[in-house]
């Protein structure tokens, strides 16, 4: 076992440092490959029948109508939750009929820390939105669930390490280790609202974020092709590390203007499946 190995089960089960982003990032940096990435350029490749484009929007906060940046075409759709602003029922309304607007056969979208009629423990009203109610646009809400799309495997989960009173918080450490043990190992895309450590995960007063044991989970189980998240609007952009491409899609920037481009990516399609049938 390698020595990075060795620092990172050290420090995903030492709570200490487990719930403490800065210091794992410093104990784990030299170690970590951190490649930044062009995004696709839609304009220039076009949608091949032999790959399936992903769209990956996050964190547009009711903002869609000012978006400077038109939604390209692609097969599907990825909102990485964040689409309210104070998580009421009309806010969702008004997101779901702008995802109506879109042409893309598959909308996929998961919750965020601002999503508080989506979980019954912040909600204002005792109780949870059936996200069927207000979200019937979208082809699929996940929540610590998955789907699978031209023989491709997407898992989506709302947590987010706790972040003042909001939707979706969990504790750092064991409790939301425990979330990201539901993620099973043969997943394609992972979704999640928040970032892992290190990943798209630093704020504008240059700290980390993203959650230590959301990137030992994927590094070491999961291994996903891709990752998306939002929530770190100041985190925008692409990373690799090797094996998974990190994808921080966050439309508003820390000012809540929705001024990022949304980022797109091919993935092929698996042996025996078209995007025909």
């Amino acid at each position: 076992m390698n020595n990075v190995v060795d620092k990172m089960k050290k420090f995903t089960f030492k709570e200490d440092l487990s719930c403490n982003p800065n210091a794992a990032w410093d104990l784990i940096k030299e170690k970590q490959v951190l490649n930044p990435i062009d995004p696709l350029n839609p304009k220039e490749i076009p949608i091949s029948p032999n790959m399936v484009r992903f769209v990956c929007l996050s964190d547009t906060h009711n903002r869609t109508s000012d978006m400077i940046h038109s939604v390209p075409d692609g097969d599907v759709l990825l909102h990485a939750g964040d689409f309210t602003r104070n998580g009421t029922q009309h806010e969702a309304r008004k997101f779901n009929d702008w995802l109506g607007t879109l042409p893309h056969p598959y909308k996929i979208v998961i919750g965020g820390n601002h999503e508080l009629l989506l979980d019954a423990e912040a909600s204002t009203i005792g109780r949870a939105v059936d996200p069927s109610e207000v979200l019937s646009n979208a082809t699929s809400y996940l929540c610590d669930s998955s789907v699978t799309v031209h023989g491709l495997k997407i898992y989506g989960a709302p947590w987010t390490p706790v972040y003042h009173v909001m939707a979706f918080n969990v504790i750092r450490g064991s409790p939301i280790r425990k979330k990201w043990d539901r993620i099973p190992k043969k997943v394609d895309v992972l979704m999640t609202h928040g970032p892992p450590l290190g990943r798209g995960d630093r704020s504008w007063r240059k700290e980390h974020c993203g959650c230590v044991d959301l990137l030992h989970t994927i590094q070491k189980r999961v291994k996903p092709k891709f990752h998306v998240c939002g929530h770190i609007h100041e985190g925008y952009g692409i990373t690799s590390d090797g094996h998974t491409t990190y994808i921080n899609a966050s439309i508003c920037d820390v000012a809540y203007e929705p001024v990022n481009a949304p980022i797109v990516f091919d993935l092929p399609l698996p042996q025996g499946y078209s995007k025909d049938k």
